[in-house]
């Protein structure tokens, strides 16, 4: 007999024929990001869900749903999914890490591009048909070439931001929990300083961090008053990494020139300061969205469910934990 399984918001239809071949498949193809009540019930009965961030995993579902072994999710992020949780009750989770890095990092120089000219407010300023003549001084913006590009968090993500650089021949600096390996660092053109350093001499610092509740507002008033009023900071990680109200004062402040965001606290809603300002540009979580690189997400946490339920040793496992009960 099929196991029965749970896919929480819609996915490709490759995905859900792979599922249908290995289990009994339930799925949320309306895309409706259910309440945890309504995600409980669903999964009272199920041994298996492909989740994403917008499901939250936790113990009070988890004490709702007994037959429940894995819950795998369409991120590379986890920070839905409690993890502590998860042990207690024997439910193994797994991520999609690696297949994203290089979209996600070419997401990264979009917005720091589209951030350091502007382009947000030029492409506007056409639109609503305000262009009338050249000009000399028009929306004037910062080079990116040679410039000093800060990255937070040199791990696979920031790793591909910083060999980017190379063609662009900056100075590469970085800061993170500890120093990278040499090779590392040599591939990267990469020099390791303290933080604060990072934030008084880089013109572009870009954020490549997981969230938790070391990270949070990791980045927040103090960091960014460091920042050059020139510079510009970059953030397609997690929400809740910068002090969303702290980022919004220094923009609303111009004590920094601008910002470009693909994440936020408390996502979909964001700070509303965030929509007064036109020295921001502001995108929807969408990083990691090319459609090869989206598909391979999917598709990778549903071979991971598949190893999950059918071996009890999945790729990806985020909690070894459960395997040694």
């Amino acid at each position: 007999m099929k196991k029965r399984i749970f896919v929480a918001r819609e996915v490709f239809g490759e995905v859900l024929d792979f599922l249908a071949g290995h289990f009994k498949v339930t799925a949320n193809q309306e895309d409706k990001v259910l309440t945890g009540e309504e995600l409980a019930r669903v999964l009272a009965d199920k041994e298996g869900a492909l989740t994403t961030l917008t499901e939250r995993i936790d113990e009070d579902l988890l004490g709702r749903c007994p037959k429940l072994r894995a819950v795998c999710n369409i991120a590379v992020g986890y920070n839905n999914i409690d993890l502590t949780a998860c042990n207690a009750h024997g439910v193994m989770a797994t991520n999609t890490p690696g297949v994203l890095d290089d979209t996600t990092a070419d997401f990264a120089w979009a917005l720091i591009l589209a951030t350091a000219r502007r382009l947000n407010e030029a492409e506007a300023y056409v639109r609503t048909g305000q262009w009338d003549k050249w000009k000399l001084k028009q929306f004037l913006g910062l080079d990116v070439h040679h410039a000093a590009l800060g990255i937070i968090g040199l791990g696979r993500i920031g790793q591909v931001v910083a060999r980017r650089a190379t063609g662009f021949e900056m100075e590469v600096l970085y800061h993170d929990v500890r120093q990278a390996a040499p090779e590392i660092e040599s591939a990267c053109r990469a020099t390791y300083v303290p933080k604060e350093e990072l934030f008084r001499k880089a013109d572009i610092v870009t954020i490549h961090i997981p969230y938790s509740r070391e990270t949070h507002h990791s980045i927040g008033a103090p960091e960014i008053a460091l920042m050059k009023k020139s510079a510009i900071l970059i953030h397609a990680a997690r929400g809740g990494v910068v002090d969303d109200a702290a980022l919004v004062d220094a923009l609303r402040g111009r004590t920094i020139a601008g910002a470009g965001l693909d994440v936020f606290e408390g996502e979909p809603a964001l700070h509303p300061g965030f929509l007064e300002l036109k020295n921001v540009v502001l995108s929807p979580h969408i990083a990691s969205s090319s459609e090869r690189t989206r598909y391979k997400m999917a598709m990778m946490a549903a071979e991971n469910l598949s190893a999950a339920l059918s071996t009890g040793d999945p790729p990806n496992l985020l909690n070894p934990e459960v395997k040694a009960r």
